[in-house]
Parts: C-alpha cells; structure tokens; sequence
C-alpha cells in the first residue's frame, strides 16, 4: 500500500483516465471531483488534473469517529 501512495505522490499531474485509475473510481466521478475542487488545467484540448490540489479538497471529506 506504501508504495502506491509513492507514485501518486510523484506524478503531480494527470489525465482523467489515469487519475480515475489512480484513484479507484470512475471517471465521471473523478471529473466531477477535480472540477469541484478547481483542480482542473485546460491547455488546448488537452485537460490535466493536479493531484495535490485534489488531495487537499478530499481531506475536506475525511470523517472522524470518536470511539469513546
């Protein structure tokens, strides 16, 4: 599991079919997630998706439980 997250961390920017794969979801799912989180760059007709930007938007999702 360690080494997945190495990867990831080293390939900052993505197409969508990789970062869907990267990430375990669909595609429109990813897309939808990187617009809504203004990750998205559009040079030409080729779209890239920075991950790091995406990573800090989904820690915004992360659920604390309190097990007392």
């Amino acid at each position: 599991m360690k080494r997945d997250r190495d990867d990831k961390k080293k390939t900052r920017f993505v197409r969508y079919k990789e970062g869907a794969a990267l990430y375990s979801m669909c595609q429109t799912k990813f897309e939808r997630l990187a617009k809504d989180a203004n990750a998205v760059y559009k040079v030409d007709k080729l779209v890239l998706v920075n991950t790091d930007i995406l990573d800090d938007y989904l820690e915004t999702f992360h659920i604390i439980t309190n097990y007392s």
